[in-house]
């Protein structure tokens, strides 16, 4: 069970800050499937694949000062920043697990914005199927996001760039992470 906190604090450690609940769910449902020792379980859900897991998971570890959470008030919405906090550096060096140092994949997806990453992540939801099949399912589910076919284009680019660079890292196979 800790062994997973760790892995999530190992991830706040190799990118800083995380904006957005809605990105950091993407981010490790993208890093879970590019083959990273991610094991939460997703369902899609309204803004794509989403964890329930994962939102106690980072519940407990805000609530154990291992993480910090900041709110900010937006233009009619609460906006939440998280980074690694003291006690959960502490933490993460006496638990000494092994998560490889992919922050180079990590700051690369942090980078984009949460929408791009809904896009990414649904895409990856349903990756078995042939792209015009995912083109319909994102067109069809994600209407009020307004994609377009070079956003879908641009997702799948991505995909295939951090496989590669994952790939070139020679830490993990990634022939298909799981969902």
């Amino acid at each position: 069970m800790l062994n997973e906190h760790a892995k999530l604090l190992a991830l706040f450690q190799q990118t800083g800050e995380i904006v957005g609940r809605k990105k950091l769910q993407k981010m490790i449902y993208i890093a879970k499937k590019l083959g990273l020792p991610f094991y939460e379980k997703y369902q899609y859900h309204m803004y794509g694949p989403y964890s329930e897991e994962l939102t106690l998971r980072v519940e407990e570890m805000t609530q154990l000062a291992f993480i910090s959470e900041v709110k900010e008030q937006k233009a009619g919405y609460q906006q939440y920043r998280y980074t690694l906090a003291e006690a959960g550096a502490e933490f993460l060096t006496m638990a000494g697990g092994e998560f490889p140092d992919v922050s180079h994949v990590l700051k690369h997806l942090n980078e984009q914005s949460a929408k791009f990453l809904e896009l990414v992540s649904t895409v990856l939801f349903f990756e078995e199927l042939p792209k015009e099949d995912v083109t319909k399912k994102v067109f069809k589910l994600k209407a009020k996001q307004n994609y377009t076919e070079e956003d879908i284009a641009e997702a799948y680019h991505l995909i295939e760039a951090l496989r590669g660079e994952v790939t070139a890292s020679g830490l993990i196979n990634v022939s298909n992470g799981g969902q």
